[in-house]
C-alpha cells in the first residue's frame, strides 16, 4: 500500500510510519516538522495541514490515509491555533483526499469528545452523548463531523479512533516530559498550574514542597484520587494497524486504549518504590480527574488485545530513569 500518515514526526505518527515500512509499505510522512526516519520507500512532505499545495503534495498516490497529527494545547490563548490545525488542517486535507480517491481514512480523534471528567454514565463508550469541555475536544469532534460529511460525499470509507492518552513509558519517571512532569512530578506541577493560573492548586501544592524532587497523588477537594487511562504507545500503534487492516473497521468508531484506568493511588506508591522518592499526598480544587472509558467494541470487533499494563509501563520506566541517571 501507499499511506500518508500525518503527524509523522510525532509519537504515535513516527512510530506508526516505522512499523509501515518494516511491513514493506510506500509511506508519506505530512507534519509541520520533518522526522528523522531515513528509508527508501519513505517520502515527507513538511508543511501545516491547512497549507493546500501541501497537503496536495501529501496526498498524492496514496491508497490509505492515517491522519493522526494534530495541535494540542489546553490554553485559551492556543484556540486559533488548535482550529487552524485541527478543523481547517482537516477540512484541506480531505478536500485533497476526496480529490484522489484513496481506498481508506482513518482520523485520530480524542476521548476529549466526551465530557471526561462529567460523564452521564460510566464507562464511557462510542455511545455516550459528546460534549467536550476542551477547545481540543471540540476541535477533534469538529474533525470528526467534517471526516464522516467527505466520507458521505465522496465514499470514502472511514474509521474514526477515538485515542485514549498515549505515553511511551520511559516518559512516565521523567520530569521533564510534557505531560508525565505535570502529573507525576511536584515541582512540574507547581510550575503547570502556575502558568495556567490555579493559585488555589499552586499553593495547596506548594505547603507539602520542603525543596526536594518528589511524587505527587493528585486527588480532588473531597480526597478521591485521580483515575484516568494512560495507554502504552506500541498498543495504541498496534490498534491503529488493526483498524486500517480490518474491513470491519470501515465506518466504525472506536474507543481505543488500555483497558484498565490508572488509579493515581496506586500507581504513585509502585513509582515511588522502584524510584525512593518521596510521595506527597494534595487535595486540588475542584472536581478533579476520574474516568473510565470502554474499548469493548474495538477488542470484540477488530480483536483488539492491550499488553502493556500500567505496571509493565511503570517497570520500564524506573530502568530508562536509571540509566538517564548513569549517563548524566
Amino acid at each position: 500500500m501507499a499511506i500518508l500518515v500525518t503527524g509523522s514526526a510525532g509519537r504515535v505518527g513516527s512510530k506508526v510510519v516505522q512499523r509501515l515500512l518494516d511491513e514493506g509499505n510506500l509511506v508519506t510522512g505530512f507534519d509541520l516538522k520533518p522526522s528523522v526516519i531515513n528509508h527508501r520507500n519513505y517520502r515527507e512532505v513538511v508543511g501545516s495541514f491547512d497549507d493546500r499545495t501541501a497537503a496536495a503534495n501529501a496526498v498524492e498516490g496514496t491508497t490509505a490515509i492515517l491522519h493522526l497529527g494534530a495541535f494540542m494545547s489546553w490554553l485559551p490563548a492556543d484556540a486559533e491555533k488548535l482550529h487552524r490545525a485541527n478543523v481547517d488542517g482537516t477540512r484541506v486535507l480531505l478536500e485533497q483526499a476526496a480529490r484522489v480517491k484513496p481506498e481508506r481514512i482513518l482520523f485520530a480523534s480524542s476521548g476529549e469528545v466526551y465530557p471526561e471528567n462529567v460523564p452521564d454514565y460510566l464507562p464511557v463508550d462510542e455511545e455516550h452523548p459528546l460534549k467536550p469541555r476542551s477547545s481540543y475536544g471540540l476541535t477533534k469532534l469538529l474533525g470528526e463531523e467534517i471526516v464522516r460529511f467527505f466520507e458521505r460525499t465522496s465514499g470514502i470509507p472511514a474509521t474514526i479512533l477515538r485515542f485514549s492518552h498515549t505515553q511511551d513509558a520511559a516518559e512516565l519517571l521523567d520530569p521533564s516530559s510534557f505531560f508525565s512532569g505535570p502529573r507525576f512530578f511536584l515541582h512540574a506541577k507547581i510550575r503547570q498550574q502556575e502558568n495556567l493560573g490555579n493559585t488555589a492548586a499552586v499553593q495547596r501544592l506548594m505547603a507539602v514542597d520542603d525543596g526536594r524532587e518528589a511524587l505527587v497523588v493528585s486527588r480532588n477537594e473531597n480526597g478521591r484520587p485521580f483515575k484516568m487511562h494512560i495507554t502504552d504507545t506500541r498498543d495504541m500503534i498496534d490498534g491503529i494497524l488493526l483498524a486500517l487492516k480490518s474491513p470491519k473497521a470501515a465506518g466504525r468508531t472506536y474507543n481505543l486504549g488500555a483497558t484498565t484506568p490508572v488509579d493515581f493511588a496506586e500507581a504513585l506508591p509502585l513509582m515511588a518504590k522502584m524510584t525512593d522518592l518521596p510521595l506527597k499526598t494534595v487535595d486540588l480544587p475542584g472536581s478533579g480527574v476520574y474516568y473510565e472509558t470502554s474499548n469493548a467494541r474495538i477488542r470484540e470487533e477488530l480483536g483488539f488485545d492491550p499488553k502493556w499494563t500500567i505496571e509493565r509501563m511503570i517497570s520500564e520506566a524506573a530502568a530508562a530513569r536509571a540509566a538517564r541517571a548513569k549517563v548524566a
